[in-house]
């Protein structure tokens, strides 16, 4: 049997029996004592958020999916709030500058908001602390900001890790410069289990033009801006600073059938021919999404973020 549970909802687990099969979006760092309470019950845990990020795994993976729609929508919502155009414009009255969009952080949402605010017209810089993404960014016509001495950990699975003081630094200098210089600023940056960077300053706000918009997409982590407040909506100094999260849910009809799409594939490798639930550890896919079972922590990556060896 496999039961869809939310955490921050089905707090009480003892209407569910030892031996049942959880699905869940789990967010690890945040619900460790609920996990810890489904591992003590005997429960299995499958947790949509850990899928590896892999290649056999792309068409498993929500955050992906999710983050996709993320990003696209966040482009959207700056270029509607922008009192400016997007793309240059040659006119009677004039030739119109193209707007300038900064990214932080090109991970899926990140390359997302480039290929959107390209063929809206815009001139794309980006930046991340990965140098394996710089082709990805340049593929897609987007200019990549490159700070020298970025630590980058392959055990990470792709994602970015925690930098030093002294990169910290140089970063946020060559941040600040850029973000002055933009009339939009996506931030996606986030570190798994941490809280989100803070990559964007008071006082460069402050410094920003007048009617430039922030979309920070690591609100609910803390945000990449240091002004932002998660779930709202504020301006400071004549900067609008979006904390919107929550985007796929303004494109419930897209955003739902992906999501359905991926959990489907991930069940199609744990379903046997008659229908029923296989759960094979020797499967990278499954030992790696599955948090927790017979008792045990099993997947890397949740041992890894609950500091479990």
């Amino acid at each position: 049997m496999l039961l869809s549970v939310n955490p921050l909802v089905d707090e009480d687990i003892s209407a569910f029996r030892e031996g049942q099969v959880l699905c869940s979006v789990l967010n690890p760092t945040e619900n460790s004592q609920w996990l810890d309470s489904v591992r003590a019950k005997g429960l299995t845990l499958l947790a949509l958020d850990l899928v590896p990020r892999t290649t056999r795994a792309q068409s498993m993976d929500i955050l992906s999916s999710m983050a996709t729609v993320a990003g696209y929508k966040a482009v959207l919502d700056a270029a509607a709030r922008l009192p400016r155009f997007f793309p240059m414009f040659m006119s009677a009255a004039g030739t119109i500058k193209p707007a300038r969009v900064l990214i932080l952080g090109a991970g899926v949402a990140g390359l997302q908001a480039i290929a959107v605010a390209r063929k809206l017209g815009a001139v794309v810089e980006v930046f991340d602390v990965r140098s394996a993404v710089k082709e990805e960014v340049k593929s897609l016509g987007g200019r990549f900001i490159e700070v020298e001495g970025a630590k980058e950990d392959v055990a990470a699975g792709g994602y970015a890790v925690e930098q030093s003081e002294e990169f910290k630094k140089k970063q946020q200098e060559l941040i600040q410069q850029r973000a002055i210089a933009a009339d939009v600023v996506i931030s996606t940056a986030q570190i798994p289990g941490r809280k989100a960077p803070v990559l964007i300053l008071k006082e460069t706000v402050n410094a920003m033009k007048p009617g430039s918009v922030i979309v920070d997409l690591a609100a609910s982590s803390g945000g990449n801006c240091e002004l932002t407040s998660n779930g709202n909506n504020i301006v400071v100094n004549s900067v609008s600073i979006i904390g919107k999260t929550d985007y796929p849910s303004d494109m419930s009809s897209d955003a739902s059938k992906m999501f359905g799409s991926n959990v489907i594939n991930l069940l199609k490798i744990m379903v046997d021919k008659e229908g029923n639930l296989a759960l094979n550890l020797d499967d990278d896919i499954i030992k790696g999404t599955i948090a927790v079972h017979h008792k045990e922590y099993v997947g890397q990556r949740v041992k890894q973020l609950l500091n479990i060896n």
